[in-house]
This record gives structure tokens, sequence and C-alpha cells, in this order.
């Protein structure tokens, strides 16, 4: 299976993702609901076209940028 994107391919479903979380947004539901289904969906995809292993190291990856405050810092540049 080939997993390699182009940045437009990568573009095009992150505004569709963005677009996704301002419907849900519209609809009032808390954000930790919305997040939670975003990222149950987001394993469901990786799972399906990941080995196990792959996706353990994604998320290693995740927990090592909340944990050295990359989120944070990512989240400050935007505002």
């Amino acid at each position: 299976m080939e997993h390699d994107i182009s940045q437009r391919e990568l573009m095009e479903a992150g505004d569709a993702v963005d677009n996704v979380i301002r419907t849900l947004g519209a609809k009032n539901l808390p954000p930790i609901a919305v997040a939670s289904a975003l990222l149950g969906g987001a394993l469901n995809v990786l799972s399906r076209t990941l080995p196990d292993d792959a996706v353990v190291q994604i998320l290693n990856h995740a927990i090592a940028s909340v944990e050295n405050g990359d989120l944070r810092e990512a989240d400050k540049q935007l505002q």
C-alpha cells in the first residue's frame, strides 16, 4: 500500500476535517466529544491502513509532542 501523500492531498484532507469540526461546533457539542470522535476516527483509518507497530509509533510521537509542549506552542503561533 502506498503511503506517500502530496501536499495538495494533505491540505484537502485538512480542509475537510476543518469543515467537520466547524459543523460539529455549530451543533454546540462539547469540544471533548468532537475531539474524541475525531481521534477515534483517525485511529480507525490508521488501523485499517498501517500495521499496529506503525500506529503505536504515531501515537508515541503524539504523546512526545504533548509532553514537550509542542502542541501548545503551535496553538500559540496560530493566535
